[in-house]
């Protein structure tokens, strides 16, 4: 099963005004609320893409997730090195298309966005320092 954390505008867990400054807005604070999604058919299961491609149509935003050989994307710049030539189209497998309205869009933005923020602080907090 996936659980997800989203926020809410609210008063949160605590009482009225707990922990809040006088005179506060009422939506200055954000209460966490637990999401869970429940597997239908065999969709908890992880599908592995290594290629993503967004296409935007009025309202909505279409996201192909695909794979691509592994060995053939590593044999791409083998070629180009040797002067060979390089294919004009790569043929892949659609793994999965996700149509999400521009509020989830904007919403899995600000995810990745944290994601990546959490994954580049974690990275330079493994850097040697000084220097």
């Amino acid at each position: 099963m996936a659980e997800a954390k989203g926020k809410k505008s609210g008063n949160g867990e605590g009482g009225a005004g707990e922990g809040a400054a006088a005179g506060a807005a009422p939506q200055a604070r954000a209460a966490s609320l637990g999401v869970r999604l429940t597997p239908v058919g065999n969709s908890d299961q992880p599908i592995v893409a290594n290629y993503c491609l967004i296409n935007v149509a009025p309202g909505m935003a279409f996201i192909d997730f695909g794979f691509l050989e592994p060995a053939m994307l590593a044999a791409l710049p083998r070629v180009a090195r040797e002067g060979g030539k390089l294919p004009e189209r790569v043929n892949g497998k659609l793994a999965v298309r996700v149509a999400l309205g521009y509020d989830a869009l904007a919403g899995l933005h600000q995810q990745i966005g944290r994601v990546l923020a959490g994954l580049k602080e974690k990275q330079g907090a493994g850097a040697p320092k000084g220097g």
